[in-house]
């Protein structure tokens, strides 16, 4: 039988200051279980909500030498029985071990899944090697090969294609060229111009798939999953589907074409054999 909490007797702290991180204080405020929240570094709107603090003190998330062991030892000091990371860069870069060495619980993916999220080339040879479906691509870390390959592969075809820096690059990293020529230019700018700083040093260019786009957001203890409705996100800046893509400029759930017999593909084809892969590297 899982355990009830009893009511006004959890601290939580959320990790972040973004409009994720806003929605994420303001739902466990809410919680019958949750006597307050603290939220590091905050903004204006989660400093608003009722029972919930910002937390100073700390070096800034925006600070390449954020002092994760210092924000583990506050949260420590604030009786804080549960922590919640909205930003992928932290989570990414191991946060929540911290958490781990005080006997925090964290709800965060660890560093080695996350790099699942924080490298597309490590992901693209994941699901080849474990046989998941995704677009036909190739990875590149120099700009000549990757050029090359789009000239002999793209130039007077009728496919396109789509460039996806390697890194985290605040959601901006994905460019859709119209053209072969455009994606010649957008290689430049993200290879050797640096548009997307490191995380452009490597690349993925896959053929574009038409169709419509879906997210789903899934949990698991390491064993069994389960998923939220699915979302659409809409990344890119202007109306119409046009301009580059953003973090996201809107999102909006459930997604009426998205019938049960897609859903039931998604969890046979994609979500169950990455759980058993992860699982099965000890990646978890």
């Amino acid at each position: 039988m899982s355990e009830v909490m009893p009511d006004n007797s959890l601290t939580a702290l959320v990790v972040g200051k973004g409009g994720r991180e806003h929605a994420l204080a303001w739902k466990l405020s809410l919680a019958r279980s949750v006597r307050h929240v603290f939220v590091y570094p905050g903004n204006a709107g989660t400093q608003s909500i009722a029972s919930t603090n910002n937390v100073a003190g700390i070096s800034n998330l925006t600070d390449k030498a954020l002092n994760y062991h210092g924000l583990a030892s506050l949260a420590k000091e604030l009786d804080v029985g549960l922590v919640v990371i909205g930003p992928d860069d932290v989570v990414v870069n191991g946060i929540e071990e911290y958490f781990q060495e005080v006997k925090i619980p964290c709800f965060s993916p660890s560093r080695q899944a996350a790099v699942l999220e924080g490298s597309k080339v490590f992901a693209k040879e994941f699901m080849k090697k474990h046989g998941i479906p995704t677009a036909r691509h190739s990875s590149f870390d120099n700009l000549e090969a990757a050029s090359e390959y789009v000239s002999r592969n793209f130039v007077d075809s009728d496919h396109r294609v789509v460039i996806k820096a390697d890194g985290l690059a605040a959601g901006k990293g994905v460019v859709l060229p119209e053209t072969a020529e455009q994606a010649l230019k957008d290689l430049r700018s993200i290879m050797s111009e640096g548009v997307f700083s490191t995380a452009g040093s490597s690349v993925v260019i896959e053929e574009h798939m038409d169709g419509y786009e879906i997210s789903i957001l899934t949990f698991s203890d390491g064993k069994t999953f389960f998923s939220l409705p699915p979302g659409q996100d809409h990344k890119r800046i202007l109306e119409g589907n046009k301009g580059p893509n953003t973090g996201g400029m809107g999102v909006y759930s459930p997604v009426p074409m998205v019938t049960t017999e897609v859903l039931q593909q998604i969890d046979d084809c994609i979500l169950k054999p990455t759980f058993e892969a992860l699982e099965k590297e000890g990646e978890y």
